[in-house]
């Protein structure tokens, strides 16, 4: 155990900022609010697992297994774009190992919640929503350990990464079974319940995230913004944005109508950030993970603000196409009726005027035999 004590500070020194990493971990480390910490990123993960549970119905399941287009779209987005994209963001930038096993966790977690939410205010396909987010947590528990594995080699030499828990990571994603479980369950049973439930688990997801932003600065210390490289930032702002145009085009390419297209794009964007905090919190010590456990969280603040400017400019702009869209089949189905209607009084006057022409037909005969 003592040679494993050493590889983290040489871990934290491997960086630009290294150092200050090291030292924000052991400041981290022995702060009290430590371990309220670690219960409240449970909490919140189980109360967004049990959400995530309450939202899916076997009977949306069942159709979605016979026609796995958004297992398919959940498998190409999470486990294939998002993970090779945090890659290649890591190499771009130079990332150091610690920082760059923190950008590789969040680009290889499943969908969150968040995107569900989302996809409500762009009109988007919901069902296709939650099978995706459902489907690639499941597939999380063997594809995320996969990845990491795959995209680590990189860093392989590297402490951080020989210490990477790969079995904690897959305990940590087994956990979240049993409260999707459980909603299933409630779904099944008490579908008002677990409307309740969902509700709860969306405003917990924006609570946690909050507390988390203000516990982590305070224990971290004024000098936070500091000790983060200026690489990770762009990252956190660039990730989302690019993980959106990746669902997009994907969809695209399944030539999918237009709301199947934003869902699956802010499906592929937003990732569970509550996820990978929760497994970088409690599988990595503060000492080697440093500041960078604040990662996801800037991704969450990130990936959350685009989102919201994806919304806005849906609703100043293809809202008005949307709702052309549907008034276009609507008119269409009008024209139709006065087609219908004009054809009706047409055949009412001509039925009119054969009567008449029949009539003076019948009267002509009687002037002639006067």
């Amino acid at each position: 155990m003592a040679s494993s004590a050493q590889p983290p500070a040489a871990a934290g020194g491997a960086g630009p900022d290294g150092g200050s990493l090291a030292g924000s971990g052991e400041t981290f480390g022995d702060r009290s609010l430590s371990q309220g910490l670690s219960v409240l990123v449970g909490l919140g993960l189980c109360v967004t697992m049990l959400g995530l549970g309450c939202a899916v119905e076997l009977g949306q399941l069942g159709q979605q297994l016979r026609r796995p287009v958004g297992l398919l779209l959940a498998l190409l987005g999470q486990f294939v774009a998002m993970p090779l994209l945090a890659f290649l963001l890591a190499l771009i930038f130079a990332l150091d190992e610690v920082a760059a096993v923190a950008v590789l966790l969040c680009g290889c977690c499943p969908g969150g919640n968040l995107s569900n939410l989302m996809s409500v205010l762009v009109d988007g396909d919901m069902n296709l929503s939650i099978i995706m987010t459902a489907s690639s947590t499941l597939l999380a528990l063997f594809l995320m350990p996969l990845c990491l594995w795959i995209y680590s080699r990189h860093w392989i030499n590297t402490a951080v990464v020989q210490l990477l828990p790969l079995g904690a990571v897959s305990l940590t994603l087994g956990s979240t079974l049993l409260p999707i479980g459980l909603g299933v369950l409630i779904r099944y049973r008490h579908p008002r319940a677990a409307d309740l439930l969902v509700k709860i688990s969306l405003w917990s997801l924006l609570v946690t995230l909050v507390v988390l932003f203000i516990l982590t600065g305070t224990m971290l210390g004024p000098d936070l913004l500091a000790q983060i490289p200026a690489s990770v930032y762009a990252i956190a702002v660039l990730m989302p944005l690019a993980g959106y145009a990746l669902g997009y085009g994907l969809a695209t390419v399944f030539k999918m109508p237009p709301h199947c297209r934003r869902t699956v794009s802010l499906e592929t964007g937003c990732q569970n950030v509550q996820l990978c905090t929760a497994i970088l919190k409690l599988t990595f010590s503060p000492e080697l993970i440093g500041s960078m456990y604040m990662f996801p969280l800037l991704y969450a603040l990130f990936q959350s603000a685009e989102a919201g400017l994806f919304v806005l400019a849906y609703k100043m702009y293809g809202k008005d196409s949307y709702k052309q869209d549907t008034l276009g089949e609507e008119e269409d189905t009008d024209i139709s009726y006065k087609k219908l209607k004009e054809e009706e009084v047409a055949d009412t006057s001509y039925g009119t005027v054969t009567t008449e022409e029949h009539n003076s037909i019948q009267m002509e005969p009687t002037q002639t035999s006067l």
